[in-house]
């Protein structure tokens, strides 16, 4: 098992209270910290634009920005986003904008794509909010851009959503194949046999039974278009608050909500409190993370992206991880 962990940018609260001119300095910082070392295989970023659970002026750094910022800043990481939102950018734009990152990088970008969700900063940033039907259709459409641009350094596309004509994408990715994508989404109609066509990696839910029952859906999907099902990567991620004791864990949780609450009030809160505080949504002692972790292994789950909301903070969480729980999965 692989693990990537994502650096805080805003997007859930995770800077409150840090001066907007030092959050820079304090994720680029972690970023060198997890690229130091050889525990951690990539580090990623949101796409979003306004926090949550709720929106508020608090910060939130863009994804694509960060991408370059990383590539430019760290020398052995992978970089990803979980995952950029398709009808944000022109499919063939961000072609283009992904491929200059992997040149930046010493070809080390990942492609995390899907259909985007967040309907209030859709809306507020003026691009509508269409049907799943039309914003995965973009998906599936868009990826086939990239994946063209990619490979050809040209690409030309006549779809239902997209027209490119000639769209020129050079210098391309230094990655021989192009930039791995990474669709994210356990939607089991489309999102998943979109995944089957065209992605070297999945990212779906964490919950052991929905990760088994995704997965079979994928494998049906898989066996439908006729692709291998298994040079398919399975990940999920998780919402990692880990400490030496239960009654540490709790203290941690505690700080977490007392950062958030004045800013969200106290229901939304505790609801993001409950997502993120039981050993299968990813928080415990080592020993229930390593428990759950071997589970969702031996469901055939082979990466791991954690999400540490103290990261900004207290790396304390992150060291105990590194310490006691990847040694007994990789």
């Amino acid at each position: 098992m692989r693990f990537g962990l994502f650096i805080p940018q805003g997007w859930r609260l995770d800077l409150v209270g840090i001066e907007p001119r030092d959050q820079w300095r304090v994720m680029s910082e972690l970023a060198g910290y997890v690229d130091s070392g050889d525990a951690w295989d990539s580090l990623w970023v949101y796409d979003h634009f306004h926090t949550v659970p709720v929106p508020t002026a608090e910060a939130t750094h863009e994804a694509w920005s960060l991408m370059s910022a990383y590539a430019a800043t760290t020398s052995r990481i992978k970089l990803g986003q979980m995952c950029t939102a398709m009808s944000y950018r022109n499919p063939a734009y961000l072609a283009k904008v992904a491929a200059t990152a992997d040149i930046i990088s010493g070809g080390r970008i990942q492609m995390g794509i899907g259909g985007g969700w967040y309907e209030h900063e859709w809306r507020a940033y003026g691009y509508g909010f269409p049907s799943a039907g039309v914003r995965l259709g973009r998906l599936d459409e868009g990826v086939q851009i990239m994946r063209d641009a990619w490979r050809d350094g040209t690409v030309s596309f006549d779809g239902k959503h997209y027209q490119v004509s000639g769209a020129i994408v050079e210098p391309r990715p230094l990655q021989e194949d192009g930039i791995p994508l990474w669709i994210a989404g356990g939607g089991e109609k489309v999102t998943l046999k979109i995944a089957a066509k065209y992605a070297q990696y999945t990212n779906f839910t964490s919950d052991p039974e929905g990760f088994k029952h995704k997965s079979d859906v994928l494998a049906g999907h898989c066996k439908d278009v006729g692709t291998d099902f298994d040079a398919i990567v399975r990940s999920a991620n998780i919402n990692a608050v880990v400490g030496s004791s239960e009654s540490d864990v709790k203290d941690r949780l505690a700080r977490v909500r007392s950062r958030i609450s004045s800013l969200t009030g106290d229901a939304a809160a505790d609801a993001m409190l409950d997502s993120m505080s039981t050993p299968q949504a990813g928080s415990g002692t080592p020993e229930q993370l390593v428990e759950t972790l071997q589970r969702l292994q031996g469901l055939g789950c082979e990466y791991v992206i954690c999400y540490f909301p103290e990261a900004a903070y207290d790396r304390s969480g992150i060291e105990l991880f590194e310490r006691e729980v990847i040694p007994a999965l990789s």
